[in-house]
């Protein structure tokens, strides 16, 4: 086969099999160059109602990506964006309800997934199947063990899969990083992942039957299957164990991502978390205020310490983090809560939002401590240092990047090693996640074997981290 015969469909399928480009005459980088400005990696999205959207926004800036296909269990929700994308002028897509079936599509080179947690590992396991290649948000898993098995489909099918990691593409972040391991600050030795996110109450919310065009078993998917409920559905299963992790699992997988990145850190070697639901008597399952402490044996074994805080209410902000001092907040949206009008929505007073309003005490961000100084970072693209013991101002500085754009810039070369979020990264901060809601529900502090990926002498803390799954949405060792 000629490369001048070859379609790109064929030529990605040859190189993510593995197959030496050299044989069809070319390199992989330059492949897209023959082609021509024509050629396009076409992408289908799948949840499209809140993040998800944010995902066909930013698919579409990327030149040379074509909205191929969307997939959601809400057919309502699908045909809405369907009609916004051909407002946008740009081609009308395929639709479909099933991942499988979307999986079946031949002219779909990669999907994008932002559906609910506990479908993302999955979905992604099955796409590796299928020979797509993956965008999946964060949390990358559900729980530890979809986690690893996702990592061991990236590789086994050779697939390139980018985690919702953004900050690791922003110049801002990637300059913060560096003056943490150059010495800027000194010998960093531990890091705060700051959580502070305005959440109201949920409410209690009726059983009823299931709304037209919405197909609850899929949505339910690996899940235990129970009555439908708004409570349990759009937005709100965040805050159910059974489909989400919780606030930490949500907005603070981000904060902790950046924080271990920061650290020069992998696995721990030791989680305790404490918290609770309070003030609230309504249908939430995850505690809405959690503190977890991490230790890790670093280089050279020195103990390095990481913490986390989840706070869901009026707080203080901590380092200038959430006042603008930085610049205009980088917290990218979830895609579903309105602009801002004079008054905004008041859940609390019955007017219909579509997600949680912003409170001018959020504080989302993270805090390193040297032995020089400290470094904040704002959001994802913005840092700040303060030096010495008088905390005199140092370096600081702020710029974003393209995370949709660096995905698709790999598809196309075939170079994982510059995926920036790649998925073995990405599976090493979600671990965090599971162990730290592991600990709060079992109430002791876990010992952990970074080697084995497993809590030591304790079965009960080892099955937390396992979960289970409803047939046929099963996840199995080495899919």
């Amino acid at each position: 086969m000629s490369v001048s015969n070859a379609s790109r469909r064929d030529f990605l399928k040859i190189a993510g099999a593995g197959v030496a480009t050299t044989a069809l005459g070319t390199s992989a980088s330059s492949y897209a160059n023959i082609l021509g400005a024509n050629d396009r990696v076409r992408v289908g999205i799948c949840g499209v109602r809140g993040r998800g959207n944010d995902h066909i926004k930013g698919f579409s800036k990327v030149p040379g990506t074509e909205l191929a296909a969307l997939c959601d269990v809400d057919e309502n929700v699908s045909q809405q964006r369907v009609a916004e994308i051909e407002k946008m002028g740009l081609p009308k897509p395929k639709t479909y309800f099933d991942i499988r079936k979307l999986l079946e599509d031949k002219e779909i080179d990669a999907i994008s997934i932002a559906t609910p947690n506990h479908w993302h590992s999955l979905m992604a396991i099955w796409a590796c199947q299928a020979g797509k290649d993956i965008y999946v948000e964060k949390p990358c898993s559900h729980n530890t063990f979809e986690g690893r098995e996702l990592v061991k489909a990236v590789k086994k099918y050779n697939r390139i899969c980018q985690h919702g990691s953004q900050s690791r593409s922003n110049p801002g972040m990637l300059e913060a990083i560096r003056h943490l391991s150059d010495g800027t600050v000194g010998d960093v030795y531990m890091a705060r992942a700051l959580c502070y996110k305005w959440r109201p109450s949920i409410g209690h919310a009726a059983q009823e039957p299931v709304p037209a065009g919405v197909h609850y078993d899929l949505w339910t998917g690996p899940a235990p299957l129970k009555p439908f409920t708004k409570n349990r559905f759009h937005y709100n299963w965040h805050w159910i164990w059974d489909t989400g992790n919780g606030d930490i699992g949500n907005q603070g997988i981000h904060e902790i991502d950046i924080a271990r990145w920061g650290l020069g850190v992998d696995f721990p070697v030791s989680v305790s978390a404490m918290g609770g639901h309070f003030m609230f008597d309504d249908d939430q399952e995850t505690p809405n205020t959690l503190n977890a402490t991490f230790y890790f044996d670093g280089a050279g074994g020195k103990r390095k310490m990481m913490e986390v805080e989840v706070r869901h209410w009026i707080t203080n902000h901590e380092a200038e983090i959430g006042t603008g001092a930085y610049g205009e907040s980088t917290v990218p949206p979830a895609g579903i809560t309105p602009a801002p009008k004079k008054k905004p929505a008041d859940p609390q007073q019955g007017q219909q939002v579509l997600g949680p309003m912003d409170a001018k005490t959020n504080t989302v961000g993270n805090l390193f401590y040297g032995s020089k100084g400290i470094l904040a970072i704002d959001g994802y693209d913005a840092y700040k240092t303060w030096l010495t013991n008088q905390l005199e101002p140092g370096p600081h500085g702020k710029a974003a990047g393209d995370h949709y754009a660096n995905f698709i810039d790999c598809v196309r070369s075939r170079r994982a090693e510059d995926i920036h979020s790649p998925i073995q990264e990405a599976h090493k901060s979600t671990t965090l996640v599971h162990l730290a809601n592991a600990s709060y529900r079992l109430g002791r502090t876990l010992k952990f074997d970074p080697a084995k990926e497993e809590v030591i002498g304790d079965d009960e803390a080892n099955q937390a981290l396992r979960g289970t799954y409803r047939d046929p949405y099963v996840v199995r060792e080495n899919m």
